[in-house]
């Protein structure tokens, strides 16, 4: 077993519970503005950001260090339509024959279909794939703990990432996923978590008038 190694926490400033309190509220300020977008520009975004954000990402907590995921980051006109075209297919046979009927009364008031044209009009597709397990150099299966959890966290961070930097996003999940797997080049024990849908938001885009919970419905305080 190897022993483990420490180094020092990186420098950081020891607040007062005010400017805590000031940054909590300044970011829940930011987020509440996020919104999920289905209206996107064709307007580009420089790779260097993509790139930044998923840095961002790949900072996020996991299970035993493992890091269990792989981003593939789609600019490439072609490949976006091949996705949306594979995409479609499977919404399609969702919306048509596999929903129950509960779950298309539920997804009625976001006004969503099969179609799904910003696969190809948003500039960057982001397929995360969650990775249950890796291969050796010496040909053992290595389980990744946690991986599904660890990627949803890392996900998180790249939303977060994303509307920070000031960019909208979507997040996909046609079922099943695996032809991102054909499509991309992935390996097949790596598992498609979901396709996320990156640019700017059109000038006339629109989002469903919804809310949020409130924070008594949404948590519980014991003690303090």
């Amino acid at each position: 077993m190897p022993e483990p190694k420490f180094i020092p926490l990186p420098p950081r400033a020891r607040l007062e519970d005010e400017e805590i309190l000031r940054r909590a509220q300044e970011f829940h300020l930011e987020m509440a503005r996020r919104r999920t977008v289905r209206d996107f520009s064709a307007r580009p975004v420089p790779r260097a950001v993509i790139e930044t954000c998923l840095r961002t990402a790949g900072s996020a907590p996991n299970g035993a260090n493992l890091q269990p995921w792989h981003f593939v980051a789609v600019s490439d006109p072609k490949l976006k339509t091949a996705i949306r075209r594979a995409a479609e297919e499977e919404e399609h046979e969702f919306y048509t024959q596999r929903a129950p009927n509960e779950w298309l009364e539920a997804l009625a008031v976001l006004g969503t279909d099969a179609e799904k044209p910003f696969l190809e009009t948003a500039p960057w597709l982001i397929a995360i794939f969650a990775q249950p397990h890796r291969f050796l150099p010496d040909g053992r299966k290595m389980k990744h703990y946690y991986a599904s959890e660890s990627v949803g966290i890392a996900t998180g961070f790249l939303v977060a990432a994303l509307h920070h930097a000031g960019l909208a996003s979507l997040t996909h999940t046609p079922s099943p996923m695996g032809f991102l797997n054909k499509l991309l080049d992935r390996p097949v024990h790596e598992k498609p978590f979901l396709l996320l849908v990156v640019g700017h938001p059109a000038d006339d885009a629109a989002v469903p008038d919804i809310g949020r919970k409130s924070l008594g419905e949404i948590s519980s305080f014991l003690g303090g």
